[in-house]
C-alpha cells in the first residue's frame, strides 16, 4: 500500500474522502489552502465550511436526495453524522447549524491519527494516489494544471448565495410560524404578501442595479436549481408565486386563508439569532439588496448578517475524462470529488466524495470496487457523472431520473412504488459496501444543543 495518499480540498467532498480512507487504514494528507488563501465565497478557514444555504435539502427518503442520505449514513458517513448532530429546525428539510456542522467534521478529520492537514495551497495535479475535491471555486493555478491535463478548459456556471438577517432585527408581529402543510412544526418563519405588496416587491427587483459583469463571467449560465431572485423575477410576474414565493400549504392566521406570496426564512443556527430567506440568492448590489429586501413585511429594519453574493463555478466534463471510478482517464493515479466532477449540491459532493475514498482505498488493496448499483442513488450520479452525452452534460442535483429501476418487480401505484424502489435501492447498497472488505465506523460526533434525530435514521421528511 502506498505511503499516503493526497485528498486536495478541504471541504464536504474532500473531508468525507479523507475519513473513507483513513477509515480503511490509509494514511492521508489532506491539503487546504484556507485561511491563508481564500475564495470569493468563504468567510473563514474551518474545514466544511457550508457557503450558501444551510439546508441539505429534503430529509424524506421518497425523494432522492433522502435516499442519498439514507445510503450515505448506511456507510458510516462522516458528512451525514456531523449535519445529524448539528440539525436545526426545519421542516421537512435537513437544515444544520453551520458553525456547529464544521467544528464537528473539524475535530473528527484533526484528531484522526491517519490524517494529516496540511494547510497550504497545491498548485499542480500532484503525482502519486489523489483525489482532487477542490470544489467549484478551485484556484486559479491548479485549474490551470488541471485544465492543461486534461487538454481544454474546465466549463462553467455561476452559483448564488442567500442573505441572512438578524432575528433581534424582526418585526415578529407581522410574521407567522408555519412549515408547509404543517410538516416538521412551526420551523419556519412566514413573511406573508398581498398582491399589491407583491408586484411592487417584482417590480423593485426588475429595476435594482446588479453587480456588473466581469470579462470572464460573460455567456456563462446560471445552474436552474438556483437561479437569482431578480433573474427569475424577470421571467415573468407570477415566477416567483411558483417557486421560492409559493403561497401553498401555508394559511396566514390574520386572514385564516392562503397568502398571495410569501417569503419563507428558515433558522440558519442553533440559537435561532440568524434566519436565511430561503431561495433569494442574488446579484443585486449590496446596496439594493437592503433596500428591496426591507420591502418584505417584517424585515422593515432588518440588519443583513451576511448579504447575497454570486460566484462563479467550475466543473469537469466528467463524461469525457472521468471513468466510472472518478479516475481521470489521461492520469488515472489522480480522481476528481465533489461538484468539480459536475454534481450539484452538498449532498451529493459528500457522496461523490465517499465514493472516491472507497474506490481508492480498494484499489490500494489489489481491488477493482464496482459501481454502486444503477438503482442507487449513488448509483444514478455515478451514471449522470460517465454516461450523459458530452454535449449535453451539466451539473445536477440527485434525481430519480438519473437512477434505472430495480431489477425487481415494482407495484403500479405510485407511493407504493416509490417506497419499493427505495427499500430496493437501499439493499443493494448495503450489500454493495459490504464486499469491500472493512468497516467504517460510525463517525462518534455527539448531538449539539437541539440537534433533531443525530444519531440513527431520521423518519421521512419532504422538501419544503
Amino acid at each position: 500500500m502506498s505511503e499516503h495518499v493526497t485528498v486536495v480540498g478541504g471541504g464536504l467532498a474532500g473531508c468525507e474522502a479523507a475519513w473513507q480512507l483513513a477509515s480503511a487504514g490509509v494514511a492521508v494528507r489532506l491539503f487546504e489552502m484556507r485561511p491563508d488563501v481564500s475564495t470569493p465565497a468563504h468567510r473563514t478557514g474551518d474545514l466544511a465550511e457550508l457557503v450558501c444555504s444551510n439546508s441539505l435539502r429534503s430529509d424524506n427518503p421518497e425523494n432522492a436526495v433522502g435516499l442519498l442520505k439514507r445510503e450515505m449514513q448506511a456507510m458510516g458517513s462522516l458528512i451525514l453524522a456531523a449535519a445529524r448532530a448539528a440539525a436545526l429546525p426545519a421542516g421537512d428539510a435537513l437544515a444544520v447549524d453551520r458553525v456547529v456542522f464544521a467544528a464537528g467534521v473539524q475535530e473528527e478529520i484533526g484528531s484522526h491519527p491517519l490524517i494529516a492537514v496540511e494547510r497550504e495551497e497545491v498548485c499542480t495535479v500532484p503525482d502519486g494516489p489523489t483525489i482532487i475535491a477542490t470544489g467549484p471555486l478551485t484556484a486559479p493555478a491548479l485549474l490551470e494544471s488541471l485544465s492543461a491535463l486534461v487538454g481544454e478548459g474546465s466549463l462553467s456556471f455561476f452559483d448564488a448565495i442567500a442573505p441572512v438577517v438578524a432575528a433581534d432585527s424582526l418585526e415578529m408581529a407581522r410574521l407567522f410560524r408555519a412549515s408547509r402543510y404543517g410538516k416538521g412544526g412551526d420551523d419556519y418563519l412566514n413573511a406573508p404578501m398581498d398582491r399589491e405588496a407583491y408586484l411592487r416587491f417584482v417590480e423593485a427587483l426588475r429595476g435594482a442595479e446588479n453587480v456588473p459583469e466581469k470579462e470572464f463571467e460573460r455567456n456563462v449560465p446560471y445552474f436552474e436549481g438556483c437561479l437569482p431572485i431578480e433573474v427569475m423575477a424577470e421571467r415573468g410576474v407570477d415566477t416567483l408565486r411558483y417557486g421560492p414565493m409559493k403561497p401553498v400549504g401555508l394559511s396566514d392566521p390574520v386572514t385564516g386563508r392562503h397568502p398571495y406570496a410569501v417569503v419563507q426564512l428558515r433558522r440558519d443556527d442553533l440559537a435561532a439569532s440568524q434566519w436565511n430567506l430561503v431561495g433569494f440568492q442574488t446579484r443585486m448590489t449590496f446596496a439594493a439588496q437592503q433596500r428591496v429586501f426591507r420591502m418584505i413585511p417584517g424585515l422593515e429594519n432588518a440588519r443583513f448578517v451576511r448579504l447575497g453574493m454570486i460566484h462563479r463555478n467550475t466543473f469537469i466534463c466528467a463524461p469525457k475524462h472521468l471513468d466510472a471510478q472518478l479516475r481521470l482517464k489521461v492520469q488515472p493515479s489522480v480522481r476528481l470529488a465533489g461538484q468539480l466532477t459536475g454534481v450539484e449540491g452538498y449532498v451529493e459532493s459528500a457522496a461523490i466524495g465517499l465514493l472516491a475514498g472507497l474506490s481508492l482505498a480498494c484499489e490500494l488493496r489489489g481491488l477493482e470496487l464496482p459501481p454502486p448499483p444503477p438503482w442507487t442513488a449513488h448509483g444514478g450520479l455515478v451514471r449522470h457523472l460517465t454516461e450523459r452525452p458530452p454535449h449535453r452534460f451539466q451539473p445536477a442535483n440527485a434525481a430519480w431520473g438519473l437512477m434505472s429501476d430495480p431489477m425487481v418487480e415494482l407495484p403500479r401505484e405510485k407511493g407504493q412504488r416509490r417506497r419499493a424502489a427505495v427499500a430496493a435501492a437501499l439493499e443493494a447498497i448495503v450489500a454493495w459496501r459490504a464486499a469491500v472488505p472493512w468497516v467504517s465506523p460510525t463517525p462518534p460526533i455527539r448531538p449539539a444543543g437541539r440537534g433533531r434525530e443525530a444519531e440513527g435514521l431520521a423518519g421521512g421528511r419532504s422538501e419544503p
